[in-house]
């Protein structure tokens, strides 16, 4: 969401976007109790990131990436429409497309089961813009943090 009064046009204050996510993941649970296999979900992951505009395609890349070298028992599949990695049925992290919500940054969250835990707070989602070697360091290193 943008936060612009005007996208909330819809009578049960969803966006268009916001209830595509929804219908997606009402799909994405279907399919699960359809026992959809590991090569299957891992092509609904990559086919998600293959749609999405190529700054955040590009960075969606690097990203799966990274999961599959340093955590290669996470399961690749769509949470929402978008590319995600399980331990078990449990997302772990997740990417988020800023086209898909009009937002500005893409986003890298990271679920309760990630072990990201540094004192009484700390931050689950991380907003991405862009790719370098120190945005590169800095996820390799919370992939490995919320798997380790």
């Amino acid at each position: 969401m943008t936060g612009n009064d005007d996208d909330l046009a819809v009578s049960d204050g969803f966006t268009p976007a916001e209830r595509e996510a929804m219908q997606q993941r009402a799909a994405e649970l279907r399919a699960a109790r359809g026992g959809r296999r590991k090569a299957a979900d891992l092509q609904a992951a990559l086919d998600a990131i293959g749609e999405m505009p190529e700054g955040d395609r590009a960075i969606a890349e690097r990203v799966h990436a990274l999961v599959t070298r340093l955590a290669p028992h996470l399961r690749a599949r769509t949470w929402y429409g978008m590319p995600a990695y399980a331990d078990g049925k449990d997302i772990v992290c997740f990417f988020q497309s800023a086209a898909r919500f009009e937002a500005r940054y893409a986003t890298l969250g990271f679920n309760d089961v990630a072990r990201l835990d540094d004192g009484d707070m700390w931050p689950v989602a991380f907003a991405i813009v862009g790719w370098s070697d120190a945005v590169e360091a800095r996820v390799e290193e919370l992939i490995a943090g919320a798997v380790s």
